[in-house]
């Protein structure tokens, strides 16, 4: 009977951080839909409305370890909470903007620290928290969660920019968000033994966890980071998933609408495709969390990384005004693979790092969102200056084939490479 219990309340409780990130996913998908609302509304470049992204994505990355290291000091109800308000009152506040420095501040700083509170160093640390066995799946299906979310608010947002104007589509992600906050304080619980039970697949005669450190977020955090840094694989993962960040939200999510809407596309047609991704990308991700607690996640990283390489360098030959079937087969391609990395390095941080993989984990996915800034601003002056996007995606492509090889150079945890023994 207990065991029941404690398998259907982590269960429902996993259900509430699902609805949670896919609430905060929201805003996550306006960049693409409004950078050209915005560059006809006040005149400004796609080079200016690209720095705003960046500024966002680099805060959302940032802010990730120190979450994880809040959410072990407060818990991650507060948290989220917090973090939802942060989303809808950047979002919200978008409609009284008249200059770019605020589109910064407000797109750029508070939905950035918004989003990055609620990132993928939340899923690392409810699914250490609240799941032994399936992790791997579980960690997918939270994760293809907030990309289909983001992905698949697109057509919607769309939809409004084109109906109505782009103030209606930041106003409804505001209360997007601010309608998962009521649900978030009434059911996530921070810890199974909140409700007296044990972790999903956990021993019932184990020892409870240890309780989380005494120490302030910012030193745990820092702390956590200082020890990886030590490590070649932490230079790896981190690098790998820079180059992650710069092929998905970095270009595709940002640049594929206005890159598509160059060659005769239009947005909503666009909005739809990047839609049809986040659909694909929920069977890829849960798939690729499966495969984790099967498989070697260093070979799955390499594998992800090579096909997606492949996949950008034939993207720009396949623009054009209508969607022609080879397009669609790059969607079903690209989508399979757009987040499928997160549950092997997850994994990779679990296994090489222990009780701080949560938080390291946060540090690498700020090295992703830090990829992605770098890009978005990148394909954004490319596109100024040159007209198109094609040498963007081209680089992008190389930069995956790259990954392939740090992900492969990751030894597994206590095993010592050759050339160390022969020294």
């Amino acid at each position: 009977m207990n065991r029941t219990r404690s398998q259907n309340l982590a269960w429902a409780v996993a259900a509430v951080a699902l609805v949670s990130i896919v609430g905060a996913a929201g805003f996550r998908a306006t960049p693409g839909v409004l950078i050209e609302p915005l560059e006809q509304a006040f005149g400004w470049s796609r080079g200016t409305i690209s720095a705003a992204v960046s500024i966002n994505l680099v805060l959302y990355g940032l802010t990730s370890p120190f979450a994880a290291a809040l959410m072990e000091r407060f818990g991650m109800r507060r948290v989220v909470a917090g973090a939802l308000l942060l989303v809808a009152a950047g979002s919200g506040l978008t409609v009284f903007m008249t200059a770019s420095w605020q589109l910064m501040l407000l797109w750029g700083v508070l939905v950035g620290l918004g989003t990055g509170s609620m990132a993928l160093a939340f899923v690392a640390t409810f699914t250490n928290r609240w799941f032994v066995k399936h992790r791997g799946l579980v960690t997918g299906v939270l994760t293809a969660g907030g990309a289909a979310g983001q992905l698949v608010f697109l057509p919607l947002l769309a939809s409004l920019v084109q109906a109505y104007d782009w103030r209606v589509a930041a106003l409804t992600v505001a209360g997007s968000a601010l309608l998962v906050v009521p649900l978030v304080l009434w059911l996530l619980r921070d810890d199974p033994a909140d409700l007296g039970i044990t972790a999903y697949g956990a021993d019932p005669d184990a020892a409870p966890a240890a309780p989380a450190a005494s120490t302030g977020a910012a030193r745990r955090a820092l702390g956590a980071l200082r020890d990886a840094a030590k490590t070649r694989t932490f230079w790896l993962l981190a690098g790998g998933f820079a180059i992650c960040g710069a092929t998905t939200n970095g270009l595709v999510g940002t640049h594929f609408i206005p890159a598509a809407h160059d060659h005769g596309m239009p947005t909503t047609t666009a909005a739809s495709l990047l839609a049809l991704v986040g659909v694909f990308d929920i069977v890829g991700t849960i798939a690729s969390g499966w495969l984790t607690d099967r498989f070697d996640p260093r070979w799955l990283l390499g594998i992800y990384y090579a096909l997606r390489g492949l996949s950008l360098m034939l993207l720009p030959e396949l623009f054009a005004a209508d969607p022609h079937p080879s397009m669609l087969v790059f969607i079903l391609f690209y989508g399979l693979d757009w987040v499928a990395t997160v549950p092997p390095t997850i994994a990779l941080c679990r296994q090489h790092f222990g009780a701080s993989g949560a938080i390291v984990f946060g540090w690498v996915f700020a090295s992703h969102q830090f990829g992605a800034a770098g890009i978005a601003l990148v394909a954004g002056l490319v596109r100024d200056s040159s007209g198109s996007y094609a040498t963007a995606f081209y680089g992008a492509g190389l930069l995956s084939l790259a990954a392939t090889a740090m992900s492969l150079a990751i030894t597994r945890p206590g095993v010592l490479r050759r050339w160390r023994l022969a020294a």
